[in-house]
């Protein structure tokens, strides 16, 4: 007789062992989707490693040992997550005081009063530095679009500072132009 089928070995397996592990999951898990995310990825551990589970009632316990390492390493995860999410909030925190303060003229208040679209645009060119050609690769469209795109951008954002006070005459006649919507 040949060695067993590993996928009938493996339904063996998870339906012996499934509402045990199940539980033993559920007991350490805040939620019925951590407990899914932990289940599935016992027995997909399980089903890579089909030649490293023991027979019998050891399987079970070999189980065990897969699914606490599993949740061992969510919580690491998790904790890992929670310290990053609380050290950005600070950064941000400290960045969003700062840029009120850097702010007199109220660009980044006329910046965040364009639509999303054009916010993102502006963007891209000015502080990620992309060409239009990049930004054209980016947002899918022809860089002729992509260029229309940001002249009209330019043009709002000329607009709102404009709107809002901003003397556009110390950049230039083509500021003023633009603010005016003569370009």
């Amino acid at each position: 007789m040949g060695p067993p089928d590993p996928k009938q070995r493996f339904e063996e397996i998870y339906n012996a062992h499934y509402p045990d592990l199940l539980a033993y999951v559920r007991r350490r898990t805040g939620s019925p989707d951590d407990a899914a995310d932990a289940i599935a990825e016992t027995f997909t551990t399980a089903w890579r490693r089909m030649g490293d589970i023991p027979d019998g009632h050891d399987a079970r316990l070999w189980l065990y040992g897969v699914a606490r390492r599993v949740l061992s390493n969510r919580r690491r995860e998790e904790n890992r997550r929670t310290a990053l999410a609380v050290r950005l909030r600070a950064e941000l925190a400290v960045w969003a005081e700062r840029t009120v303060e850097e702010d007199p003229d109220g660009v980044r208040r006329a910046f965040m009063r364009l639509s999303p679209d054009d916010r993102e645009l502006l963007s891209l060119v000015s502080w990620e530095g992309l060409s239009s050609q990049e930004v054209a690769k980016v947002l899918g469209c022809s860089r002729g679009a992509a260029r229309l795109r940001l002249h009209r951008a330019r043009r709002r954002l000329a607009r709102e500072l404009d709107s809002g006070g901003f003397d556009m005459a110390r950049y230039g006649s083509r500021a003023v132009a633009l603010a005016k919507g003569q370009l």
